[in-house]
């Protein structure tokens, strides 16, 4: 259940933003955000009239250079035309509060991707490679529910392909 915080009407601001956990390999990519110096999903604000699906795939090519494919289903399967469009749904929804009485709404996907041409402060890293970069708890689980499920499980050793 939902724990609701008061706040005096219209002291709260809220912005809907998009994190993308972009894996290759077993390897998830990450920046170090130039302000808040630390590595960071890349990830923004979702401009307005923007879609959430390209607000996070232009992201991450504003940031890393890599072009994302965005993975995860869409509510329903209609795809005709005349029918509402479906977008994909996030891996998560998050509320984060960013400075007093500012929040963002981060809509959090998992996309896959290919290494583009190398950027200093972006690189691509292994789950054991994490530590080093001081991740933050809720940065380092994402991290790993990403890669567990964009990384296809390797069959036993001498299993019998069917």
């Amino acid at each position: 259940m939902a724990t609701l915080i008061s706040h005096p009407l219209g002291s709260l601001t809220r912005d809907f933003t998009v994190a993308v956990f972009v894996v290759h390999d077993s390897r998830v990519l990450l920046h170090r955000h130039r302000r808040l110096k630390r590595w960071l999903p890349p990830g923004g604000h979702i401009e307005p009239g923007e879609l959430p699906d390209d607000a996070a795939v232009r992201e991450v090519w504003e940031e890393t250079g890599v072009q994302a494919t965005l993975c995860g289903p869409s509510s329903i399967d209609v795809s005709r035309p005349g029918q509402p469009r479906q977008l994909t749904r996030p891996a998560g929804v998050q509320l984060a509060d960013i400075a007093p009485n500012h929040q963002h709404i981060d809509l959090v996907y998992f996309a896959t991707g290919l290494p583009a041409e190398r950027r200093e402060d972006v690189g691509w890293f292994g789950l054991d490679d994490l530590d080093p970069l001081e991740l933050t708890e809720e940065v380092a689980a994402w991290c790993a529910a990403a890669v567990a499920t964009l990384t296809p499980p390797i069959p036993p050793t001498g299993a019998d392909p069917l």
